[in-house]
């Protein structure tokens, strides 16, 4: 029976990929997702599951890479810095399509930054950080409880397409407490899928790899791997409208998004009609749903977290830049609704 519990929400993902069948965790601390390996060393040991604190972040995805390559669930967290180092390795995971879930709760940036909550990681996660043609899955929860349902979700996507899924959290999300509904614990079906590493009796054994020398070998592949993502796109692509009834719309992703709903409510109250779209998959972005959607917003509003990064994605759905105002708030800082509310109040009064 599903369980309503009060949880941090590191501590509410960590639980929600247990539930979802994780075997494996593999992560070096750093803040501030450390709740999420704190949680995980105790409670993939008393599973019987394997927890593993690496000695870095490089080391932890590798580990991930080649556990992962056994076919079992498999899952690592880590925060803005830490998953640049992470980079190589997913990359290496994309190429070899191997599955798994990593968890990037981030910081402010770039480089070491420091501890707020940022929307600055967008394009490394939504354009690839790493060598290569290949494109990540990239889930951005406002909620925590949204954050439990997509990562508790986002194992079974990885193995259905075997590419690497990525929660986009922030701070914000991972340090609050709300109350979750936690979905029931299922395992992952025992049952050869053709590809993995699970040993080689009585059969041929198998590669699981990124390099391809043949000539024309790797061509083919990332053509594959180009297919496979519109595939995903097709199939997964994920949003929200928030309020139909609108001629302003506000788009804006994760913590940006859930403040937004206030001022969305607020404006109401100004006889303002305004809406929310909210990707929840930033990669891959749901473009056509939104040029759909601006097609009825005389003015529309980006708000991020950052200096503006989705800004190039809103752009491109809605192909009309006369429509778009952006508010960044970069730096490590929350928008308060105060912030978005008055940036609308100046566009609707020009």
């Amino acid at each position: 029976m599903a369980e309503k519990v009060l949880m941090k929400g590191n501590e509410a993902i960590a639980e929600a990929a247990v539930r979802a069948g994780v075997k494996g965790y593999f992560g070096y601390p750093i803040t501030p997702q450390n709740e999420v390996t704190a949680y995980m060393s105790y409670r993939m040991p008393e599973l019987g599951r394997a927890f593993v604190q690496a000695e870095s972040e490089v080391a932890a995805i590798n580990m991930v890479y080649g556990a992962a390559a056994t076919g079992e669930r498999i899952m690592t967290t880590s925060s803005s810095p830490g998953i640049a180092l992470m980079q190589e390795g997913i990359s290496y995971m994309c190429g070899a399509e191997v599955p798994a879930v990593i968890v990037n709760i981030v910081r402010g940036g770039p480089g070491l930054g420091n501890i707020g909550p940022s929307q600055c990681d967008y394009n490394q996660s939504t354009r690839g950080g790493g060598n290569g043609d290949y494109h990540l899955i990239v889930y951005a929860p406002h909620t925590v409880q949204e954050a439990v349902d997509l990562t508790y979700e986002a194992f079974e996507v990885a193995e259905k397409y075997r590419n690497p899924v990525l929660i986009l959290g922030d701070g914000a999300i991972g340090q609050m407490a709300e109350t979750v509904t936690l979905p029931e614990f299922k395992e992952k079906p025992q049952k050869d899928e053709g590809w993995e590493l699970n040993g080689a009796k009585g059969r041929d054994g198998r590669s699981v790899k990124s390099l391809r020398l043949a000539e024309g070998e790797l061509k083919k592949h990332n053509w594959h791997l180009h297919e496979k993502f519109l595939e995903i796109a097709k199939n997964e692509t994920k949003y929200e409208i928030f309020s139909e009834d609108y001629d302003f719309l506000i788009v804006a992703f994760g913590t940006a998004a859930r403040v937004s709903k206030s001022v969305v409510k607020e404006l109401a109250k100004q006889n303002i009609k305004a809406g929310l779209f909210r990707p929840i998959t930033v990669s891959p972005f749901p473009y056509e749903a939104l040029k759909e959607a601006s097609k009825k917003a005389k003015k529309i509003l980006v708000a991020e977290m950052n200096t503006g990064q989705m800004l190039f994605d809103v752009r491109l759905a809605v192909q009309n830049d006369e429509k778009i105002e952006f508010l960044g708030k970069p730096g490590g800082e929350v928008f308060s609704p105060k912030d978005i509310y008055e940036k609308a109040i100046e566009i609707f009064k020009k």
